[in-house]
């Protein structure tokens, strides 16, 4: 063979070698280089949902909550088609689950609005346009956070005292407010004091309300007044609370207030679910 054409084999696959040039068949696949992330690269830590609830809840000198149960798949009160709308203090369970309500709307503490956002226990609030039609924004985020818009009458009149004109005016003008002030009509219905008779009810039917509520237990300042001899909360109970402030709770603000109840209802082994969720 001649030496000029062996010299040029030689230096042309030295070059090939070089610059790594191969053809496709003998190329070697080529992978990416491995990375070892440093310790400041690490992915950040999913939140501790459960650390979070309780450093939520020490903010406010409590303990978090056990998670209420699923709740059931048919509500156990219901209106039945075309009959009276039901009266109810309790809700049949045998869970031991409590509901709050809070009514009127006259105290707008931006501290209890502060208090339910960190704490995220579920409230039924029943507003009276007299008490709230000042500051209407005030409970958008508490409904905002899923809590329950429902109705109180306009004026807080004792319903027992009025015809049943006079108390769909009442009853059904609340609803029309709330329904465009909340964007949403509410289905359950207080009567002020608690009182009512066969007109109310009547008169809350026409006005496409679902259930209307009273309740077992009505918190004070640091207790709960009882209406069973045994001093006890049962499964289902539904309290009473108040948008109340230091004026009518003797220096207590509604936020101490609202801490207490919740104390107390752990205290005896119960834990809070959302009454909508039942009604």
């Amino acid at each position: 063979m001649d030496k000029k054409i062996v010299a040029w084999a030689v230096l042309t696959v030295a070059a090939l070698l070089v610059t790594g040039c191969t053809s496709g068949a003998d190329a070697a696949p080529r992978t990416a280089p491995s990375v070892t992330p440093s310790a400041g690269n690490k992915a950040p830590a999913a939140p501790d949902k459960a650390a979070e609830a309780a450093a939520a809840y020490r903010k406010w000198g409590l303990k978090p909550f056990a998670a209420p149960p699923a709740p059931p798949a048919a509500k156990p009160v219901k209106r039945p088609p075309g009959g009276p709308v039901p009266v109810i203090s309790s809700v049949p369970t045998t869970d031991k689950i409590v509901f709050i309500t809070v009514d009127d709307g006259a105290e707008k503490d931006p501290r209890f609005v502060e208090m339910m956002k960190d704490l995220k226990v579920p409230v039924t609030m029943f507003l009276t346009d007299a008490a709230i039609r000042t500051d209407y924004a005030y409970f958008e985020p508490l409904a905002a956070l899923g809590n329950g818009v429902a109705n109180h009458t306009l004026t807080h009149p004792n319903l027992r005292t009025l015809g049943r004109a006079a108390q769909e005016r009442e009853i059904c003008g609340q609803q029309t407010r709330l329904t465009k002030q909340y964007g949403t009509a509410p289905r359950l219905f207080r009567p002020p004091y608690g009182n009512w008779n066969e007109d109310t009810r009547a008169a809350a039917g026409s006005c496409g309300v679902d259930a209307i509520v009273l309740w077992r237990e009505s918190m004070q300042i640091t207790n709960m007044q009882y209406q069973r001899g045994d001093g006890k909360l049962h499964p289902g109970d539904i309290i009473l609370a108040h948008f109340r402030g230091p004026a009518e709770l003797k220096g207590t603000t509604m936020t101490e207030m609202t801490a207490n109840m919740l104390r107390r209802i752990q205290d005896q082994g119960f834990t809070v679910a959302r009454l909508e969720d039942y009604v």
